[in-house]
């Protein structure tokens, strides 16, 4: 195997991982559709549309890896741009012998009772849900017929340097070291699993790598869950600040504007991760790759970073 990786998509996920296989010398390209430069020494860059096979597999050619770390930030353009990226990322793979690592989440569980474990069936309802299940039903299968070899890697919501606007608590930080109220999706008092960014990129070069772990889903090894408002209030105390004042919107607001403001109807879909306890069990991983999650001091400081 080759110590040359792809990293596509410059996000949270993406810097971590061209992050980590760089400080251990590997060799590391990341290939965005503007051509973005992380700034992280030693990485090459590339303008390139991932969901052109014929571009992406002659990218691919040589490396050992190929992590799907793109993250469409818009949900509204989910149905239109996941399904080419996704079946360009499993043509590359096929063609080059790459290992397909994939930065998955939880959305294809949909509303569960209790905490998430890998066993559970990918049961979405939402249109979401139900496109990312697809994405890695086509990947496991391709994967079970010996095409390629895959796995995927889910946390929840994260935390840590580099989320900023992407993450739920990340992005209340500005506001609330201004001194303003956060307002958080449904409850603010229910357990709630949260996983660092870059515990996310250590498992997902680690799972790459193992062949072992190939095959399946992976939960990313996170620190126990906090409501909503005990997150907040620890990343403010993680910098000396004061606890924040925290409030939830109302339901029947959200329904309301649901129907009317497009943005809004997307998240709607998803509110049950935050009206009931939304807790990871990430057992599974913890053991097979001997993994803790990052002491969630750290976690708090990081995230308050700019």
């Amino acid at each position: 195997m080759s110590d040359r990786h792809l990293v596509i998509g410059a996000g949270p996920v993406g810097r971590h991982v061209a992050g980590l296989l760089a400080d251990r010398g590997s060799q590391v390209v990341v290939a965005t559709r503007s051509g973005t430069d992380t700034a992280i020494p030693g990485v090459t860059h590339v303008r390139l549309d991932a969901s052109d096979a014929e571009a992406l597999s002659v990218t691919a050619e040589g490396v050992a890896v190929l992590y799907n770390c793109a993250n469409p930030t818009d949900y509204r353009s989910w149905e239109e741009v996941w399904p080419p990226l996704a079946a360009a990322m499993l043509t590359a793979a096929e063609r080059t012998g790459a290992v397909y690592a994939i930065t998955g989440n939880l959305y294809p569980y949909g509303p569960v009772d209790g905490p998430m474990h890998e066993g559970l069936p990918d049961a979405a309802k939402d249109h979401k849900g139900i496109l990312r299940a697809r994405m890695w039903a086509e990947a496991k299968a391709a994967h079970a017929a010996g095409r390629l070899r895959a796995v995927e890697v889910r946390g929840s919501d994260y935390m840590g340097a580099g989320v900023g606007p992407n993450g739920h608590v990340t992005r209340q930080v500005p506001g609330l070291l201004r001194g303003r109220r956060a307002w958080v999706i449904g409850r603010k008092d229910l357990p709630h699993t949260f996983t660092d960014v870059r515990d996310a990129a250590r498992l997902l070069v680690a799972a790459a790598e193992d062949e072992s772990s190939h095959g399946r889903v992976w939960h990313v090894p996170s620190n126990p869950p906090r409501t909503q408002e005990q997150a907040l209030t620890d990343v403010m105390a993680a910098v000396g600040r004061p606890a924040p004042k925290v409030s939830a919107i109302p339901g029947p607001v959200f329904a309301t504007l649901a129907p009317i403001v497009s943005i809004v109807r997307e998240l709607h879909q998803l509110s049950y991760q935050w009206t009931r306890p939304y807790v990871l069990d990430d057992s599974a991983a913890r053991a097979h790759f001997a993994m803790a999650p990052t002491p969630w001091d750290e976690v708090c400081r990081r995230s308050a970073e700019p």
